[in-house]
């Protein structure tokens, strides 16, 4: 009798580990995470050929050596329903090498981090089939484009922390609140020049956009060091595109500050209802290569953001509230 399993059977859980590298059993009542668009857990071997060599011809098999899992998927980007309450999905931003700071009844606040990295045991059920990965750690790209659904697009590097039959456990995902599509209704202009303080911004000036696109770019590395093999990240240069609507003379400004290495902040808000509101800042950006672009017959004017820190792991900033 044919066997089925079916790719949607699954389940993917994420809890912050107490002690690296060490299981932190996460269950569906409370770490079950509402993903889309995934890329199922891959075994990574570098394997060694023994080479042997015998009176005839043949391959020899070949000896597994270090090892690790890597895994990616999205998860839509929208608060928990209550400002200042963290959303379930925080664990993964401060397993990408991001701090959660919660100001309760206002808002929460994730910035990048250099030292004290956190991690995360990753549980991915495949009808049937559970795969553990353990002192997990990725990075992630922050997509808010135009006539789509704001989400994070993570890819996450872990131990391998072995395979085994299990069935999919229940799932809450009540916590998962419904994002709203970016549109000019539920979104807020580009903002160059404005100011960030205590989940609010303020000044600047706005200007129309398709959106905005921010890729952390951690560099993510497997240390199969003898008696201490981790996942760590070991390098950031966060980079974004946005295509903006400017008139004649704004276009001939910023290509001003091309010109001249200029760096300006930056901040886009999305969400109207409290508990559901998403911001970004980056108070240093940096806007390269301009390009002409064909939006319906319009001129958009697009750039690459290169987000540079002022004092140290400040490049970026989101915010829930």
């Amino acid at each position: 009798m044919a066997v089925s399993r079916y790719i949607r059977n699954t389940a993917v859980l994420a809890k912050v580990e107490t002690t690296y590298g060490t299981d932190a059993v996460p269950t569906g009542a409370l770490n079950a995470m509402l993903v889309s668009n995934l890329s199922v857990p891959q075994f990574n071997a570098e394997n060694v050929d023994r080479s042997l060599i015998r009176p005839h011809f043949g391959g020899s098999e070949q000896l597994v050596g270090t090892a690790n899992m890597t895994c990616g998927f999205d998860v839509e980007l929208a608060g928990s329903g209550t400002a200042g309450t963290a959303p379930n999905w925080g664990a993964l931003l401060r397993a990408c090498a991001f701090a959660e700071v919660v100001t309760a009844g206002s808002h929460v606040e994730y910035s990048p981090i250099t030292d004290g990295q956190e991690s995360v045991t990753l549980d991915w059920y495949d009808s049937g089939v559970i795969h553990k990965m353990l002192g997990a750690r990725g990075t992630v790209v922050f997509k808010l484009n135009l006539a789509e659904r704001p989400v994070m697009s993570f890819t996450f590097t872990g131990l391998y922390g072995g395979l085994s039959a299990a069935a999919v456990p229940s799932t809450a995902l009540t916590p998962f609140k419904t994002p709203k599509v970016v549109t000019d209704k539920n979104s807020g202009d580009i903002t160059f020049g404005c100011t960030y303080a205590t989940g609010a911004l303020t000044g600047g000036t706005a200007y129309p956009s398709r959106g905005i696109e921010l890729n952390v770019g951690n560099t993510v590395a497997h240390m199969p060091l003898l008696g201490e093999e981790s996942v760590e990240v070991t390098g950031r240069d966060v980079t974004g595109s946005l295509q903006l609507n400017l008139s004649a003379a704004q276009e001939v400004t910023f290509m001003a500050g091309v010109v001249d290495n200029a760096l300006q902040s930056l901040g886009f808000l999305h969400g109207t209802v409290a508990g559901n509101i998403v911001g970004l800042f980056a108070p240093a950006v940096q806007l390269i290569t301009p390009t002409k672009q064909d939006f319906n017959g319009k001129r958009l004017i697009g750039y690459t953001a290169r987000l540079t820190p002022l004092v140290g792991n400040d490049e970026l900033r989101l915010f829930v509230k």
